[in-house]
């Protein structure tokens, strides 16, 4: 693309800067301006012509040059927001500069010596308004220049917004500029839709990648769960000294909830226009949810009324974050929640015109950005789950879960899917919505049912739990907490979801099993809860749960008598097999798949990935409430000494014991993959870490709470058996027709209360989120490869 001339002075410009040892003099432009000057170089041409080694060698051995550089590249910057860059060959002096500074900054920041170098103040750069001041504090770091002009060349006409001037003399003054009235794209608080100028998209797509190359520093420092370390690029970028922080978010916010991926609907228009509005986007959902990932260190505990300091010092609020939560309009909400419904959607949209539709890739981020509008903006979590719209988030996630669970490369985007239904989950409006018949057939290689969303929901659950992969396991609680969480408001489960649930019951309930780890039966607990629920709340719709309950009695009997001799938990452990054979007969129906479903595949060998911390145990993530009569939730204190106390009421109550402080609570959560993967290997050869005790197994077997099913079994078997015998049945739909007009009033326990565990934040899901969201931002940024081969401290990269 470029010409052969300009990168040959271009790449003899970087040979000199390597080749220099003499420091070259920030005042000598003939050679600084070889860098920047006429070369139609691309942003892949800067990354090829500048290899890492000469930008570490310059780094290491002529520092006073790679200072020169990035100070003179900034001052570029700084010349063309102010001047607005009237000609094209500003134009492109600040595009290479912008280039320059994406190829070089994470070079500086790998070395902990360098890092502060852009906070240092730079001698002869005044404060904007203070030069007229005595004092020497005027100059501003670097990295304070550099933001500031990035924030104004965001709104630059001409270059990056249409220009508004009325005649041909008229010139627009950069300073005195509305930046609100250039917002990039129609949407939340603005109504007009600038024409597409894929120019300006292109030149928004670099300063944008430049900015979230900026912010990308957190990359370079390991793991850490103080919410107090903030991104000081991004503190300072989302604060009131960026005065185009409102404009900038909205249009983000707003490129990309209006981006329509298929092209105004005409087949393979994606293939004639290159979609320079797709880069754009991407790029724009990742600089959100970084910018968004922390609330401008408000700090948890408020400080003493003594230390004044301590209070300065907690930084500004993140302007960013303030915005989202702040959004209110209906009209917004829909506007968001239609956009991002869309985009989830995109790749599951089937065509029978083969690629004529364009797939995106970035629904990774998208998640992010839809759990931040959820955590931060209540108002916008009610508004989601007021009507089904939610089903249109809820169906993609589903898809992506199916899909990703054989995958181990994609085991973060199974636990950021997970943890979206936990978080809606907590809401009774969700299970409430789960009620409406799933009629839109997405292609997944699920059974094919008849039923509602609900019955979607178990299905996925029950096909993840059996045929993912084994680093899927620490999601198990989750899911099932997801289930028990709407499990009251299931109005009517189909056979095949009432299959699926006493399935997991009867995989989970192997003696085997539950002997194997500390938390195993944890996850029997759960299901029973569920059925609990189900039979107490909605028993009337629930004939199919019914008759597979009273089909697979066996499996409480053996459960309420579980052995826990030391013999029998001996015999049972030589049982367990190397693979747990979790699926016994499922049968014949299911084999027919949606159409057009491709089977869920392990990763490519080859295939990068990036470890992510442990995630909390499900008591960590969770806070139970219990609901009242009037529908109120009431948040139950945690007390594990009363259970202890009245072992026996706890089970009646259905407070189950599922969170108990076995194994994991005492664990520090934040091993990276690796580290838990050399844990969990050294934990096996030495067979001491755990062992089943007949004390342990009667600990929790006392408390399974299955009074309720012992009493429905033992009013409905005989009663089911007679019909059986006296009409020769081998038909179940005569069974269940009974069962749906049978009662149980009057004859079941005093129903439990509900128990509702709702997500809580903490300091480990906000790491966890945190590396999650860096990795995927590493990884889906390959063209150029912006962060490749760097010294990356916040995760691991692995290849599969």
């Amino acid at each position: 693309m470029g010409s052969t001339d300009s990168k040959l002075n271009f790449r003899k410009a970087v040979i000199q800067l390597t080749t220099k040892t003499q420091p070259v003099e920030a005042t000598d432009d003939a050679f600084w301006d070889q860098f920047w000057a006429d070369t139609t170089t691309t942003v892949q041409d800067v990354f090829a012509l500048v290899p890492a080694a000469e930008i570490r060698a310059v780094r290491e051995e002529s520092p006073s040059n790679l200072a020169t550089l990035c100070y003179k590249a900034v001052e570029k910057l700084v010349q063309g927001a102010e001047s607005g860059c009237p000609t094209e060959r500003e134009k492109q002096v600040i595009l290479n500069s912008t280039r320059i500074l994406t190829r070089i900054l994470p070079y500086i920041f790998e070395d902990q010596d360098w890092r502060g170098f852009f906070w240092s103040t730079v001698p002869g750069a005044g404060r904007a308004g203070t030069d007229e001041m005595d004092d020497d504090d005027g100059a501003r770091p670097l990295a304070e220049s550099l933001l500031l002009a990035i924030a104004d060349l965001f709104f630059c006409p001409d270059f990056t917004v249409h220009s508004h001037r009325r005649g041909p003399d008229s010139v627009e003054n950069m300073q005195s500029i509305d930046s609100c009235e250039y917002i990039w794209e129609a949407g939340v608080g603005f109504a007009q839709s600038p024409p597409l100028n894929y120019i300006h998209d292109l030149n928004r797509t670099e300063l944008l990648r430049l900015l979230l190359t900026c912010f990308s520093e957190a990359m370079y420092l390991p793991p850490t769960t103080d919410t107090g370390v903030l991104n000081p690029w991004v503190t300072f970028f989302c604060s009131t000294e960026n005065r185009h922080a409102l404009p900038l978010f909205t249009s983000l916010l707003n490129v990309v909830c209006a981006y329509d991926p298929v092209g105004y609907g005409i087949p393979y228009n994606h293939l004639l226009f290159s979609d320079y509005r797709e880069q754009l986007v991407e790029q724009a959902v990742q600089i959100l949810i970084v910018t968004l990932e922390h609330d401008g260190g408000v700090p948890h505990r408020p400080p003493s009324p003594s230390s004044m300091e301590e209070q300065e010092s907690t930084g500004p609020e993140n302007l960013f974050v303030n915005y989202l939560s702040r959004i209110h309009r209906e009209e917004d909400f829909d506007f968001i929640l239609k956009g991002l419904a869309r985009l989830l959607t995109n790749p599951l949209t089937q065509t029978y015109l083969p690629n004529s539709t364009k797939k995106i890739q970035f629904h990774q981020e998208l998640l992010v950005l839809f759990w931040k509008l959820c955590d931060f903006n209540k108002k916008f979590l009610f508004f989601v789950l007021k009507s089904s719209d939610v089903l249109d988030i809820l169906v993609p996630i589903l898809f992506y879960l199916n899909d990703a669970r054989a995958d181990q490369s994609r085991v973060g985007l199974m636990h950021i899917g997970v943890f979206i239904l936990l978080l809606l989950s907590g809401e009774r409006n969700f299970g409430v919505r789960l009620n409406k018949p799933y009629s839109v057939h997405v292609p997944m290689d699920i059974p094919v049912f008849t039923g509602t969303h609900a019955d979607l929901l178990i299905v996925v659950f029950h096909k993840i739990v059996t045929t993912g992969h084994q680093r899927l396991q620490p999601l198990f609680d989750c899911l099932l907490t997801i289930i028990v969480n709407v499990s009251p408001y299931l109005k009517s489960l189909s056979m095949v979801a009432a299959n699926k649930l006493l399935h997991l019951l009867e995989a989970f309930s192997t003696s085997w099993f539950l002997f194997s780890a500390a938390q195993n039966h944890h996850l029997v607990f759960f299901l029973l809860e569920a059925f609990n629920n189900i039979i107490q709340y909605q028993f009337d719709g629930n004939c199919n749960l019914v008759y597979a309950i009273i089909r697979k009695r066996n499996v409480f009997h053996q459960l309420a008598n579980l052995p826990s001799d030391p013999g029998s938990i001996q015999k049972a452990l030589q049982r367990k097999r190397k693979s747990p054979d979790v699926i016994s007969r499922t049968s014949s129906q299911e084999t027919v798949s949606m159409e057009g479903s491709h089977p869920a595949v392990p990763a490519e060998p080859g295939t990068l990935k990036t470890s992510l911390v442990a995630i909390p145990a499900i008591d960590k993530l969770t806070e139970k409430s219990q609901v009242s009569e009037d529908g109120t939730m009431v948040s139950v204190p945690k007390i594990d000494s009363l259970q202890a106390a009245h072992p026996d009421q706890s089970a009646a109550a259905g407070t189950s014991d599922t969170e108990s402080n076995s194994g994991r609570d005492n664990e520090d959560v934040f091993y990276t993959e690796a580290e838990m993967e050399r844990r969990r290997l050294s934990s096996a050869s030495s067979t001491s870490f755990w062992a089943p005790t007949p004390e342990w197994v009667h600990s929790w077997k006392c408390k399974l709470p299955l009074q309720t099913i012992m009493r429905l079994l033992q009013v409905l078997v005989p009663q089911v058996e007679k019909i059986c015998i006296d009409k020769g049945l081998t038909d179940e739909s005569e069974i269940l027709k009974f069962l749906q007009h049978g009662t149980l009033v009057g004859l079941l326990p005093v129903p439990h209360p509900i128990l509702i565990r709702k997500y809580q934040a903490n300091a480990g899901t906000a790491m966890w989120f945190r590396t999650y969201m860096w990795g995927v931002v590493y990884l889906r940024n390959v063209d150029p490869p912006i962060w490749y081969d760097t010294d990356v401290r916040l995760f691991e990269i692995q290849r599969m």
